[in-house]
Protein backbone atom coordinates (compact mmCIF):
# COMPACT_ATOMS: atom_id res chain seq x y z
CA UNK A 1 0.00 0.00 0.00
CA UNK A 2 1.46 3.20 -0.61
CA UNK A 3 -0.33 6.83 0.13
CA UNK A 4 0.48 10.76 -0.54
CA UNK A 5 -0.08 12.99 2.51
CA UNK A 6 -1.19 16.35 1.69
CA UNK A 7 -0.33 19.20 4.36
CA UNK A 8 0.12 22.60 5.06
CA UNK A 9 -1.03 25.55 6.35
CA UNK A 10 -4.76 26.70 6.03
CA UNK A 11 -5.19 27.86 2.82
CA UNK A 12 -1.57 26.81 1.45
CA UNK A 13 -3.77 24.79 -1.34
CA UNK A 14 -4.65 21.09 0.28
CA UNK A 15 -7.94 21.10 -1.10
CA UNK A 16 -7.16 22.04 -4.63
CA UNK A 17 -4.13 19.19 -4.46
CA UNK A 18 -7.14 16.94 -3.62
CA UNK A 19 -9.21 17.90 -6.03
CA UNK A 20 -6.41 17.13 -8.74
CA UNK A 21 -6.10 13.75 -7.30
CA UNK A 22 -10.08 13.05 -7.44
CA UNK A 23 -9.63 14.29 -11.19
CA UNK A 24 -7.36 11.49 -11.56
CA UNK A 25 -9.59 9.21 -10.15
CA UNK A 26 -7.17 8.48 -7.21
CA UNK A 27 -8.88 7.62 -3.55
CA UNK A 28 -8.58 10.52 -1.47
CA UNK A 29 -8.47 10.08 2.77
CA UNK A 30 -9.69 13.46 4.58
CA UNK A 31 -8.94 13.52 7.71
CA UNK A 32 -10.89 17.01 7.70
CA UNK A 33 -13.96 15.48 6.58
CA UNK A 34 -14.12 12.85 9.47
CA UNK A 35 -13.82 16.18 11.67
CA UNK A 36 -16.69 17.47 10.09
CA UNK A 37 -18.55 14.10 10.26
CA UNK A 38 -18.26 14.41 13.73
CA UNK A 39 -19.89 17.59 14.07
CA UNK A 40 -22.82 16.97 11.90
CA UNK A 41 -22.82 13.81 14.02
CA UNK A 42 -23.44 16.36 17.33
CA UNK A 43 -25.42 18.67 15.49
CA UNK A 44 -22.79 21.58 15.43
CA UNK A 45 -21.82 24.01 13.42
CA UNK A 46 -19.14 22.90 10.41
CA UNK A 47 -17.04 26.62 10.85
CA UNK A 48 -13.59 26.70 11.30
CA UNK A 49 -13.76 27.52 14.69
CA UNK A 50 -16.19 24.62 15.68
CA UNK A 51 -14.74 21.89 13.50
CA UNK A 52 -11.18 23.05 15.57
CA UNK A 53 -12.10 22.76 18.59
CA UNK A 54 -13.20 19.31 17.86
CA UNK A 55 -10.37 18.28 16.74
CA UNK A 56 -8.76 19.64 19.45
CA UNK A 57 -11.04 17.84 21.93
CA UNK A 58 -10.75 14.39 20.08
CA UNK A 59 -7.00 14.45 20.43
CA UNK A 60 -6.90 15.22 23.97
CA UNK A 61 -9.15 12.59 24.72
CA UNK A 62 -7.94 9.70 22.99
CA UNK A 63 -4.37 10.95 21.62
CA UNK A 64 -2.99 13.04 19.26
CA UNK A 65 -3.00 10.20 16.13
CA UNK A 66 -7.12 9.73 16.98
CA UNK A 67 -8.15 11.27 13.00
CA UNK A 68 -5.40 9.13 11.76
CA UNK A 69 -7.26 5.83 13.22
CA UNK A 70 -10.34 7.11 12.58
CA UNK A 71 -9.47 7.14 8.49
CA UNK A 72 -7.55 4.00 8.83
CA UNK A 73 -10.26 2.41 9.85
CA UNK A 74 -12.36 3.12 6.40
CA UNK A 75 -9.26 1.84 4.40
CA UNK A 76 -9.90 -1.42 2.89
CA UNK A 77 -7.87 -2.88 -0.10
CA UNK A 78 -6.27 0.57 -1.68
CA UNK A 79 -2.88 0.19 -3.57
CA UNK A 80 -2.66 4.09 -3.82
CA UNK A 81 -4.67 6.76 -2.25
CA UNK A 82 -4.16 10.23 -1.11
CA UNK A 83 -4.19 11.62 2.73
CA UNK A 84 -5.75 15.09 3.05
CA UNK A 85 -4.82 17.09 6.62
CA UNK A 86 -1.89 15.49 8.40
CA UNK A 87 -1.27 18.03 11.80
CA UNK A 88 0.47 15.84 13.77
CA UNK A 89 3.78 13.83 13.64
CA UNK A 90 1.76 11.05 16.05
CA UNK A 91 -0.65 11.28 12.80
CA UNK A 92 2.46 10.66 10.31
CA UNK A 93 3.42 7.85 12.44
CA UNK A 94 0.23 5.91 12.47
CA UNK A 95 -0.21 6.03 8.67
CA UNK A 96 3.47 4.98 8.44
CA UNK A 97 2.56 1.98 10.90
CA UNK A 98 -0.32 1.04 8.62
CA UNK A 99 1.00 1.71 4.90
CA UNK A 100 4.22 0.56 2.80
CA UNK A 101 5.46 4.05 1.71
CA UNK A 102 4.04 7.42 2.42
CA UNK A 103 5.31 10.42 1.07
CA UNK A 104 4.83 13.33 2.43
CA UNK A 105 4.19 16.66 0.98
CA UNK A 106 3.94 19.60 2.14
CA UNK A 107 1.98 22.62 0.27
CA UNK A 108 3.72 26.32 1.17
CA UNK A 109 2.29 29.56 0.43
CA UNK A 110 2.94 33.16 2.04
CA UNK A 111 0.61 34.06 4.87
CA UNK A 112 -0.93 37.00 3.30
CA UNK A 113 -1.50 34.68 0.09
CA UNK A 114 -3.11 32.73 2.20
CA UNK A 115 -5.04 35.02 4.11
CA UNK A 116 -6.74 36.39 1.30
CA UNK A 117 -7.43 32.81 -0.18
CA UNK A 118 -9.25 31.82 2.77
CA UNK A 119 -11.57 35.30 2.89
CA UNK A 120 -12.33 34.17 -0.35
CA UNK A 121 -13.45 30.75 0.38
CA UNK A 122 -17.32 29.76 -0.26
CA UNK A 123 -16.95 27.63 3.38
CA UNK A 124 -18.79 28.39 6.53
CA UNK A 125 -16.85 30.53 8.82
CA UNK A 126 -14.48 31.89 6.97
CA UNK A 127 -15.35 35.50 6.42
CA UNK A 128 -12.45 36.15 9.54
CA UNK A 129 -10.30 39.25 10.07
CA UNK A 130 -6.60 39.07 10.10
CA UNK A 131 -6.59 38.34 14.34
CA UNK A 132 -9.14 35.33 13.90
CA UNK A 133 -6.51 33.94 11.04
CA UNK A 134 -3.44 34.34 13.33
CA UNK A 135 -5.52 32.37 15.95
CA UNK A 136 -6.15 29.66 13.45
CA UNK A 137 -2.67 29.89 12.35
CA UNK A 138 -1.47 29.68 16.35
CA UNK A 139 -4.18 26.65 16.94
CA UNK A 140 -3.05 24.31 13.97
CA UNK A 141 0.82 24.94 14.73
CA UNK A 142 0.21 24.04 18.80
CA UNK A 143 -0.84 20.84 17.29
CA UNK A 144 2.35 20.12 15.72
CA UNK A 145 1.62 21.04 11.88
CA UNK A 146 5.10 22.90 11.86
CA UNK A 147 6.74 19.76 12.45
CA UNK A 148 5.15 17.38 10.01
CA UNK A 149 5.89 20.39 7.33
CA UNK A 150 9.09 20.66 8.42
CA UNK A 151 9.40 16.54 7.49
CA UNK A 152 8.00 16.84 4.75
CA UNK A 153 9.54 14.55 1.83
CA UNK A 154 8.27 17.11 -0.98
CA UNK A 155 7.57 20.96 -0.71
CA UNK A 156 5.11 22.61 -3.24
CA UNK A 157 5.52 26.19 -3.22
CA UNK A 158 1.79 27.30 -4.14
CA UNK A 159 2.47 31.27 -5.20
CA UNK A 160 1.39 31.16 -9.01
CA UNK A 161 -1.80 30.86 -10.59
CA UNK A 162 -4.01 27.65 -9.49
CA UNK A 163 -3.47 25.66 -12.95
CA UNK A 164 0.84 26.51 -11.86
CA UNK A 165 -0.13 24.82 -8.99
CA UNK A 166 -2.40 21.61 -10.25
CA UNK A 167 0.38 21.15 -12.99
CA UNK A 168 3.12 20.40 -9.90
CA UNK A 169 0.25 18.32 -8.22
CA UNK A 170 -0.22 15.99 -11.01
CA UNK A 171 3.45 15.17 -11.71
CA UNK A 172 3.79 14.32 -7.94
CA UNK A 173 0.76 12.25 -8.36
CA UNK A 174 1.58 10.47 -11.33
Amino acid sequence: MKAIAFTGMPGAGKTEAINVAREMNIKVISMGDEVREEAIRRGLSLSDEITGKIADEMRKKYGADYWAKRCLAKLSDEDFFVIDGIRNMEEVEKFREKIDELILVAIHASPLTRYERIRKRKRYGNDMGIEKFREREKKELSWGLGNVIAMADIVIINEGSLEEFKEKVRKILS
